[in-house]
């Protein structure tokens, strides 16, 4: 991860932020990347929200990214590989920290924080725009928090938004790593308004222009239109009944004796991905449940990292096949659900990194 750029830095800022009247601007500007995050972004983040919060004519944020593809891909996830086969922990921590806390303040900001959702919204950019006071998706949006597929868990406070989820979903999302489209996440607690892409300009004009500057949910409402049926509330009946099992493999036992199609293709799906992964995963959802806020699973998460970081081969292993080598093959340790220990979930819950996250 590269440290924050100084006067002295030539490489340019990935965070493009002014103000524009009233409202403090922020755009990720990393669109060959789809704004992927780095320490230094975290940083310019962090700093343009230093600024706005001691400047009492900024009265909202708007949140947004660059490009036509996406506002967040995630987090540098080839980063966080090199770190952790270099041995390089406390780099890792650190990044994690930093990411942690601003998860935290962009939920806590004293002034209302609108985030634009558009486009691909994964990992790292659900932490982003998932704790904003007002989340917005259009027709183009996927959203999804697809950690297992590289042998990890759901962070970021994912936890808490996937804990909070109607029925078994949270546990369904965070499993599978599945998509959203904007219906979804409005109806999982992800988003809050569908806006059409082609009104983002307009919101944000009328943002700047507004004539009541402590009401930005009422002039996304101008914008809103009712999205359509959620496909993820429609298959709530064979959701709840499978991931209400105790455990992943009954969870796969009953998605198999199931008679939809989709289920069944998600056995096949759980199936294929890291057991120690899914294992942490549904432990630390259901443990999301019974916190008492945002910053308690964060905590959480930042434990369940620096576990997989320093005590689990899978994490790299996944990153590798996924997006070094690409050979879509991974080899998990362990390799099958049976072989897993029945407490590994309790394991890497009580898991006590050197550094507390709010130390």
């Amino acid at each position: 991860m590269s440290e924050p750029a100084t006067t002295a830095d030539p490489s340019p800022s990935r965070v493009r932020a002014h103000a524009d009247g009233s409202v403090g601007h922020l755009t990720l500007d990393r669109p060959e990347a789809i704004n992927a995050l780095d320490l230094a972004m975290i940083h310019e983040i962090d700093a343009a929200l230093d600024r706005w919060e001691r400047d009492p004519d900024i009265q909202v944020v708007l949140l947004d990214g660059a490009g036509e593809r996406g506002f967040c891909a995630g987090g540098d996830v080839r980063g966080l590989h090199a770190q952790i086969v270099a041995g390089r922990a406390d780099e890792t921590a650190t990044f994690f920290r930093a990411e942690y806390a601003l998860n935290a303040r962009l939920a806590e900001f004293p002034r209302p924080i609108v985030a634009i959702a558009d486009g691909i919204t994964m990992g790292g950019g659900i932490g982003l725009a998932g704790h904003a006071a007002v989340r917005v998706v259009t027709e183009r949006s996927k959203l999804a928090m697809p950690e297992t597929r590289i042998g990890f868990t759901p962070d970021v406070g994912g936890s808490w938004l996937l804990a909070r989820a109607p029925g078994r979903t949270g546990e369904y999302l965070a499993l599978t790593g599945a998509t959203m489209d904007a219906a979804d996440a409005i109806y999982a607690g992800f988003a809050d308004h569908l806006v059409p892409s082609e009104r983002l300009g307009d919101l944000h004009d009328a943002l700047v222009t507004r004539a009541d500057p402590h009401t930005p949910t009422e002039l996304v409402l101008l914008f809103d239109e009712t999205a359509p049926a959620s496909a993820l509330e429609a298959a709530r009946p064979w959701i709840d009944d499978a991931f209400s099992a105790a455990t992943v493999a009954e969870i796969i036992d009953r998605l198999r004796e199931r008679p939809e199609a989709d289920a069944r293709a998600t056995a096949d799906t759980l199936s294929a991905l890291a057991p120690a992964g899914l294992a942490v995963t549904l432990a630390a959802v259901r443990s999301a449940r019974g916190l008492p806020g945002l910053r308690a699973a964060l905590a959480q998460e930042y434990g369940l990292v620096m576990w997989f970081a320093t005590s689990q081969p899978d994490l790299v292993e996944g990153i590798r096949a996924q997006l070094i080598d690409k050979d879509r093959s991974p080899v998990w340790n362990p390799p099958t659900l049976a072989e897993l220990p029945s407490d590994i979930g309790a394991q890497a819950l009580a898991y006590r990194p050197d550094v507390a996250l709010w130390s």
